[in-house]
């Protein structure tokens, strides 16, 4: 685990191994998977950016579970599921989508099929 890592969740520690159970994931089912981490998320590239990790307000702060992050991935289409906490357009044909994560086992086949999905799309832009 990256010392920058350590420090993004520094305040956060208890959503650590959430983080580390997803970079787990990725980086067992996509190839070719690089790692930033800035100030406000942690970014997942091959081509592109397809995924990254963070403590957005995706809802009011009560309605957020202890602890969490945010799993947002960018597709070609708009997701319909419950597990959305947002999705936006912010680009024709590109549809960013938000997920409230709170528990390792969220880190499932759907979310994970959703990232790969996710990093095929942004490979080929």
């Amino acid at each position: 685990m990256d010392e920058d890592v350590f420090f993004f969740f520094r305040d956060n520690q208890a959503a650590l191994p959430l983080y580390e159970a997803f970079e787990e994931k990725v980086f067992s089912e996509v190839e070719d998977v690089r790692v930033k981490v800035q100030a406000s998320q942690i970014s997942f590239y091959n081509r592109h950016m397809f995924s990254c990790v963070s403590f957005l307000r995706v809802r009011r702060r009560k309605e957020l579970p202890d602890p969490y992050v945010v799993v947002t991935f960018g597709l070609g289409r708009r997701l319909s599921s419950s597990r959305i906490a947002a999705a936006v357009e912010p680009y024709p044909g590109r549809w960013t989508h938000h997920v409230v994560v709170s528990r390792v086992e969220e880190m499932d086949d759907e979310l994970m099929g959703w990232i790969r999905e996710a990093a095929v799309f942004s490979s080929l832009k």
